[in-house]
C-alpha cells in the first residue's frame, strides 16, 4: 500500500500535469481561432477572386458556331 507520502507526490504530480494541459489546451482553442479567420479571410479572397473572374469572363467575346468572332 502506498504511503502518504508516495500519494501525496502523486497528486502534486497530477497537479502539475493538468496544469500543463489545461495551458496547452488554451494554445490549442487560440490556435483554432487563429486558422479559423485564416480560412474565413482566404475564403472571402476566394469569392472575390471568382467574382473577378466572371466578370470578365463575360467580358470575353462570344465565338459564333463556326468557331470565328463576329
Amino acid at each position: 500500500m502506498p504511503s502518504l507520502t508516495d500519494l501525496l507526490e502523486r497528486v502534486e504530480r497530477l497537479l502539475l500535469r493538468h496544469d500543463e494541459l489545461k495551458r496547452t489546451n488554451a494554445l490549442l482553442q487560440e490556435q483554432v481561432q487563429q486558422l479559423g479567420q485564416e480560412r474565413d479571410s482566404l475564403r472571402s479572397r476566394l469569392n472575390a477572386a471568382r467574382a473577378r473572374i466572371d466578370a470578365l469572363l463575360e467580358r470575353l467575346p462570344v465565338d459564333n458556331e463556326s468557331g470565328k468572332n463576329p
